[in-house]
C-alpha cells in the first residue's frame, strides 16, 4: 500500500525535532449541507528541525517513531511570513536598555533643572462649579 502524503501547516515547533501539523479540510454536513472547516492533526518528525512555526509543510506517512509521531517531513513548501511581535519588542527594550546605559552619566553628575509649575490663571480657580468638577463642594451643598 503507498504512503499517504499531505501538506499543512505547523502550528507547533516548541518540542525538538517534531512538529505538530494540522491539515485542514470541509466536511458538509450531512443534515444541513453547511461546510464546516475541520483539521486533522498530525505530529511530524523533523531530524534538521528545518520548520518553523507557520511554515507550509509536505510530509509523509511512515513507520511508529514514537507514541504519537507517524509522520516525516519530506521538505518546507513555503516558509511563514509572520512576525513574532512579543520577540521584537523584547528584543527592541533590551536594545534600547543597552543604548541607555552605554550613554548613561557617570555616577554623581548634576541632574538637569526640574521645570517650573505652571502658573494658575483666574481663569481656573474661579470659584463657579457648573461642569461640577469640585466634588467636595457639591456634597456639602445639598
Amino acid at each position: 500500500m503507498p504512503k499517504r502524503v499531505a501538506v499543512g501547516i505547523v502550528t507547533g515547533d516548541k518540542n525538538d525535532k517534531t512538529r505538530r501539523v494540522e491539515i485542514p479540510r470541509l466536511v458538509r454536513h450531512p443534515k444541513y449541507g453547511k461546510f464546516l472547516r475541520m483539521k486533522t492533526i498530525c505530529y511530524v518528525h523533523d531530524e534538521e528541525n528545518e520548520s518553523n512555526r507557520g511554515d507550509r509543510v509536505e510530509i509523509v506517512e511512515s513507520t511508529p517513531t514514537s507514541k504519537t509521531k507517524r509522520w516525516r517531513l519530506v521538505r518546507v513548501v513555503t516558509k511563514s511570513t509572520e512576525i513574532d511581535l512579543a520577540a521584537l519588542r523584547a528584543a527592541r527594550k533590551a536594545q534600547e536598555a543597552a543604548g541607555d546605559a552605554a550613554t548613561a552619566e557617570p555616577a554623581g553628575a548634576a541632574e538637569p533643572a526640574a521645570e517650573p509649575e505652571p502658573v494658575a490663571t483666574a481663569d481656573s480657580t474661579s470659584g463657579d462649579s457648573k461642569s461640577g468638577d469640585s466634588g467636595a463642594d457639591a456634597g456639602q451643598a445639598e
